[in-house]
């Protein structure tokens, strides 16, 4: 059900309450098979009378509508995959949170100053020191040994103990046979520790000499909690549908939340790389 506070203001949405109220806000009617959306929305107040929007959703919907930049965060864990993200406009910038389990997303407008902050916050950015690390800084392995590491996860029985999952994680990264005894123990306590994965890109319409186009940037983290984060160099964002397989190869290297910060600023886009129309 959607809902709303009026105090900040932030609005929690599905997809198909945004994909009604989209339509609503460009001029169309509400598109057919999404009834029960726009039903609800009338229910809590975002829509009134015929169709009209709330005024509340005004900055929102024009955001939505003409965006500048699109900033896209996935992240992955044990509960899945999680989407947020942050929508630039001209004037406002509206930012995106899911919630596992829930359909509904939090939307919320943010001051543009504050943007960078605002996705070390969909991160779960953390300056605290982890300590020192002891072992290798850096796991070269390839996708199809990545993927058998974290496939490993499901079948660990929920009455293992924290040796028994490494060891049931090393059997499966030791099968591809890519890794030295050193990187494959590091790579074993990484997956085990790892509380999300996630990839952050940034895209816009851009102007390269005469040409224009969507250009993207991106930088992918492992955030192993007491392992610190680690940087996945490869595949190197942003990875286009159907580029990696499973002799790709992957490189992770340990960093710290500073150059995590550097790297979040970097990818936004500057000024005057930026034609001003929506993407």
């Amino acid at each position: 059900m959607p809902s709303y506070d009026i105090t900040r203001p932030r609005f929690r949405l599905s997809d198909e309450h945004v994909i009604v109220l989209t339509e609503l806000a460009t001029g169309q009617p509400a598109p057919e098979g999404f009834g029960t959306a726009r039903e609800e929305l009338h229910r809590c107040g975002l829509l009134s009378g015929d169709d009209t929007l709330s005024v509340l959703l005004v900055p929102v919907m024009k955001t939505l509508i003409n965006s500048v930049v699109i900033v896209s965060l996935e992240a992955s864990g044990r509960q899945g995959t999680l989407n947020h993200g942050l929508i630039i406009g001209q004037d406002h910038v509206v930012m995106h949170q899911s919630w596992p389990g829930e359909r509904e997303a939090e939307y919320t407008l943010v001051e543009p100053k504050m943007m960078v902050w605002a996705i070390a916050n969909l991160v779960g950015l953390r300056h605290s020191a982890t300590g020192t690390v002891e072992g290798p800084a850096l796991v070269a392995t390839t996708m199809e040994t990545l993927e058998e590491g974290i496939g490993s996860l499901a079948s660990v029985p929920a009455s293992a103990s924290g040796e028994q999952e490494r060891e049931h994680i090393r059997s499966a990264l030791a099968s591809t046979g890519s890794l030295e005894e050193a990187e494959l123990v590091r790579f074993a306590e990484m997956i085990g520790e790892l509380r999300s994965s996630w990839r952050l890109t940034a895209a816009w319409r851009g102007r390269s000499g005469n040409e224009t186009g969507v250009t993207a940037r991106g930088f992918g983290i492992w955030d192993c909690g007491p392992l610190g984060y680690w940087h996945r160099e490869l595949p190197a964002e942003p990875v286009a549908q159907g580029q990696v397989g499973p002799d790709s190869p992957v490189r992770l290297v340990r960093t710290d939340a500073k150059r995590i910060w550097g790297m979040i600023t970097d990818v936004l886009p500057a000024e005057g790389e930026i034609r001003r129309a929506g993407l």
